[in-house]
């Protein structure tokens, strides 16, 4: 919401089109993680998926092992640019 809400006030598409718009990105993005893409975004990062293997975890309360089943997760790298905007705490 606060995307689409942003790109109303920037861009001055209507807040529907404003909405449609960051939810069809969303999707492409989304989309193209399930197919195993890596999705670069200029300036922001990069979105990946890592397959993990199965292994054998342990319960941090119980101290009992228990098997983790292979699975695939999202992984997020950011760019250098990303990195040092956070690092000084810069907005714009």
């Amino acid at each position: 919401m606060d995307l689409s809400e942003a790109v109303f006030r920037e861009v001055g598409l209507s807040r529907n089109e404003s909405a449609d718009l960051v939810e069809s990105v969303l999707k492409h993005i989304s989309d193209a993680l399930v197919a195993g893409e890596s999705v670069k975004i200029s300036s922001f990062g990069t979105f990946g998926i890592r397959d993990k293997s199965a292994r054998i975890g342990r319960n941090p309360k119980t101290g009992e092992e228990a098997p983790i089943t292979p699975r695939r997760v999202l992984t997020f790298r950011p760019s250098h640019l990303m990195k040092d905007r956070v690092a000084k705490g810069n907005k714009g």
